[in-house]
């Protein structure tokens, strides 16, 4: 009886996983052109550029000073690591330039736009 109930256990732990593996999944599909068109307009409207031949955005932002720079980026980097969802970055000194595109999907997704906005006010609250 031990045995079964041990089995039925790791069935329904690996059924967790698999349904928490497939949200995960569906937020690293890439967008379609409709969620292309509707998602990316406000990132796009607030100065987010389209990067040529390659499926991501780029942003440049400039601070009074490194300390203000650094703090934004601290600020990015923690809500990044809580995503599980990482931008290509440099910095020098009051000037952070951000790429980001999904590397799973091969483009940009909702990851992307979710980390956008995010980013868009944590700029604002660093100035």
């Amino acid at each position: 009886m031990l045995r079964l109930s041990i089995k039925s256990g790791l069935s329904q732990l690996k059924f967790s996983r698999n349904l928490a593996k497939m949200a995960s999944d569906a937020k690293r599909l890439k967008l379609s052109e409709e969620e292309r068109e509707t998602k990316l307009g406000p990132l796009l409207n607030s100065g987010w550029t389209k990067v040529d031949n390659r499926d991501a955005i780029y942003k440049e932002f400039l601070f009074k000073n490194f300390i203000q720079a650094f703090g934004f980026m601290s600020c990015v980097a923690l809500q990044a690591e809580k995503m599980d969802h990482h931008p290509e970055w440099f910095n020098v000194y009051n000037k952070v330039q951000i790429t980001l595109s999904t590397h799973d999907c091969g483009g940009l997704s909702e990851r992307d736009v979710k980390l956008a906005t995010f980013i868009e006010g944590a700029a604002k609250t660093a100035a």
